[in-house]
């Protein structure tokens, strides 16, 4: 009963570090950049959303360059945003995810309006 027990505390030891490689393995590139998404810092100024680059808007927490292209395309369609709450009218950017940038916009000057 003891070899039995030893035996199985043996093979115990011997399958989880593998476990663990195969689960480090699992991480792909893109696990690590979502993570990385998630904690990039806050833009210093606001981002004004009527005027922002792709890159700026994708320099706000969790925007990537296909959420940061539905605003701009938003933008071109609807000649810009009255308002900051406006964003909410963007696919993807619902209540929780605009309370969560709303102190990072601003609605400012519209584009072309002088």
């Amino acid at each position: 009963m003891r070899v039995l027990l030893m035996l199985l505390a043996l093979a115990a030891m011997a399958v989880i570090p593998a476990a663990a490689a195969q689960q480090a393995k699992a991480q792909t590139p893109e696990t690590k950049a979502a993570r990385a998404t998630k904690a990039a810092p806050a833009p210093a100024a606001p981002v004004n959303i009527n005027t922002a680059t792709q890159a700026q808007l994708e320099s706000l927490p969790g925007v990537g360059a296909k959420a940061a292209q539905r605003i701009l395309d938003y933008r071109k369609q609807n000649g810009g945003f009255k308002k900051i709450e406006d964003l909410m009218n963007v696919k993807g950017f619902g209540e929780k995810t605009f309370l969560k940038l709303k102190p990072m916009l601003t609605v400012g000057e519209k584009a072309g309006a002088h």
